[in-house]
Formats: structure tokens, C-alpha cells, sequence
């Protein structure tokens, strides 16, 4: 079984100045990192130029593994198309490797037929852009049941329809796949995990939200441990990056020493 190999999104401590982040990482032994977009008074959103996101990695040892995300990315037209252009031109002035995808997710475009034209159109414009910028497209399914793309089934499907698999890889979120309900895991075509946990006893399943979302736990009720030895053992070698979104972790003094707790915890588990 591949041994974990850790990354960290910005998602972990969004309050963090993109050199803070990048230095927190360094002193959890992380090398792999996730820049966002949707971090209001941070890079990207305050202009910070992609070259200086790139300088500040390089100073840090740290590979940017990918900028999260382009939203509504298969509701494809112009105002999506100008923003996958300008987000992966950051991506690669910025070093990032990928640039992830995330569908529609407010109970529109769900239904089969839709949904599934709707993927293949997004991703047949998506390729040549991504292609050109050596930049690869991570496909994130949402587990919520409004969303317009849940499975990692049909995203796979849609992939290897396309003969995309040179641009494409899927996002497994430990989140999203226990929400799904799906069983099955595309260690070979997945490219990024994300790990975040929910210990909240009281939430049901269905009312799992992004805010019930910490750190990993021996309270987690997402079995983030078996996905993980799922696809470790599997050969799945990629990195698995924290990504919570609880306002609990947000709030937390001392982030690392949280982080280095849970990469403890799933590291002895595993």
C-alpha cells in the first residue's frame, strides 16, 4: 500500500496570508499546496500578480498543486469561458499543476440527459485551453443531492468518452464520495483527494453541509480511514489534501498544531 502524502488547501486556514500559509505548510513537512480564488483579501482575489504566488513557492520549497476552483464549470458559455481562459493563464504564471472543476450545484441542470451534455460540452471546450497551458482539469463530483454532477461514475464515463484521460483526473472528496453513496473509487483516474471529516453525532447524512466539515477525527463518521486505505491500497499515490471548512477549524489560534494532530491521528491509522 502507498504510504499518505499530505497536502494542504488554504480552505485549512483562511484567515492565513498566502506567505503565512505557505510557511505553515513547511513547518507541517508539507510540500504540496491549494491556492483558492474565493478568499476574499488574499491571492487571488486581491490581484496578487502569478508570478509573485510563484516566487513565494519557490522560497518555500512548495509545489502549488492546484488552483481551486472554477465554479459552474458545466454551465458552459462566454462569461465561463473568459473565466476558465483567465484562470488558467494564473494557473500556469502562477506553477499551479491543475485547476479544479466544480459543477453547478443550486438544483438546476440535473436532470440525465441535461447533465450529461451539459459535462460533455464543459469538458470538450475546457480540454484545448487546458492543453495549451499544460494545466490539467480536476473534475470535483458534489455529494449534496441538488447538484448537478454527483457521481464520479459519470464524470469518469464522460472522460473516457472524450479520450480525455490526458486531461482529466477526478477529485475524490471523502466529504462528497460518503454523501453520494457510491461505492466505487477510480484510483487510476484520480488525481487529487480531498480529506475533511464530520464528527458532528447529531447531523444526518442529508443535512451534511460544508460548515459540519473539520479536521479528521476519531470522531469521523465519513470512514475518511477506509476511503483512504481504499485508494492507497489500490495504487492511488497522490496527494491528500486537508480541506476543511468548519468556522471551528477558521477560528482556531493555532492551526498547525490542529493539523498536526489529525495528520498524527490518520497517519497511525492507516
Amino acid at each position: 500500500m502507498s504510504s499518505i502524502r499530505f497536502a494542504l488547501n488554504h480552505m485549512c486556514a483562511p484567515s492565513l496570508r498566502l506567505e503565512s500559509f505557505f510557511a505553515a505548510a513547511k513547518e507541517l513537512g508539507i510540500d504540496s499546496v491549494e491556492i483558492r480564488n474565493d478568499l476574499a483579501g488574499n491571492a487571488i482575489l486581491d490581484g496578487t500578480p502569478a508570478t509573485a504566488v510563484k516566487e513565494l513557492a519557490t522560497r518555500h520549497g512548495l509545489t502549488i498543486i492546484s488552483i481551486n476552483a472554477l465554479q459552474r464549470f458545466n454551465e458552459w458559455n462566454d462569461a465561463r469561458a473568459r473565466e476558465a481562459a483567465e484562470l488558467i493563464d494564473y494557473a500556469r504564471d502562477c506553477g499551479a499543476r491543475a485547476l479544479v472543476l466544480v459543477p453547478v450545484n443550486d438544483g438546476s441542470g440535473r436532470e440525465p440527459e441535461v447533465r450529461r451534455a451539459n459535462l460533455r460540452t464543459a469538458l470538450s471546450a475546457l480540454k484545448p485551453m487546458l492543453d495549451a497551458a499544460g494545466i490539467m482539469g480536476l473534475v470535483e463530483p458534489l455529494g449534496f443531492e441538488i447538484c448537478s454532477l454527483r457521481l464520479k461514475s459519470e464524470a469518469a464515463a464522460a472522460i473516457e468518452a472524450l479520450g480525455a484521460k490526458s486531461t482529466f483526473r477526478l477529485v475524490h472528496d471523502t466529504f462528497h464520495h460518503h454523501l453520494a453513496g457510491e461505492a466505487a473509487i477510480f484510483p487510476e483516474l484520480t488525481g487529487l483527494v480531498h480529506i475533511s471529516g464530520v464528527s458532528d453525532p447529531e447531523v444526518s447524512v442529508a443535512d451534511m453541509r460544508d460548515p459540519h466539515r473539520v479536521l479528521v477525527d476519531a470522531g469521523d463518521r465519513l470512514d475518511n480511514l477506509g476511503q483512504l486505505r481504499a485508494l492507497l491500497s489500490t495504487g492511488y499515490a497522490g496527494p491528500a489534501s486537508f480541506e476543511p471548512f468548519a468556522p471551528t477549524v477558521h477560528a482556531l489560534k493555532e492551526p498547525v498544531a490542529a493539523l498536526k494532530e489529525s495528520m498524527a491521528y490518520v497517519t497511525g491509522q492507516l
